[in-house]
């Protein structure tokens, strides 16, 4: 990342050093969405993490996997400066036990990975975007078919 002027942050470095951060050896399309705690719903200043997931896991997202952050860091260069992309993921826990999800950001000093608190409580602001994969509908077999 640092070759094409993407820094990562402490925390995030440390998730991406863990056995838990694989890397999948197949080339996968997947759909993403994003969308925002207020888009699922929430109302107030903030919400916990634990019932984002599970609004998001009810509306049908699934989690994605964590090797989409640093995926989406690569590619997604011309992000918005003040846009945080929280990826909607398993947390990976650090060498010192701490639970840490990732995120893809333009704070304004550049493009940048960095991890932040994913615990189940964390309180999340509602206007926090997260991104999930959309479980697209599969076609029965005999549908499928000629």
């Amino acid at each position: 990342m640092s070759a094409i002027g993407c820094g990562v942050g402490d925390s995030a470095a440390a998730a991406l050093a863990r056995p838990a951060f694989t890397v999948s050896g197949t080339k996968t399309a997947v759909d993403l969405l994003t969308v925002s705690a207020a888009d699922l719903g929430f109302q107030g200043e903030t919400v916990s993490l634990r019932q984002i997931y599970a609004r998001a896991q009810q509306l049908g997202f699934a989690f994605a996997p964590a090797e989409i952050a640093p995926q989406l860091r690569l590619q997604y260069l011309d992000q918005p400066i003040g846009e945080f992309l929280i990826i909607g993921m398993e947390p990976i826990r650090t060498w010192t036990g701490e639970a840490i999800i990732l995120t893809v950001a333009n704070g304004g000093a550049g493009l940048i990975l960095i991890g932040q608190d994913g615990r189940a409580d964390a309180e999340i602001p509602v206007t926090s975007r997260f991104v999930f994969v959309r479980s697209l509908p599969v076609a029965p077999a005999a549908l499928l078919q000629h």
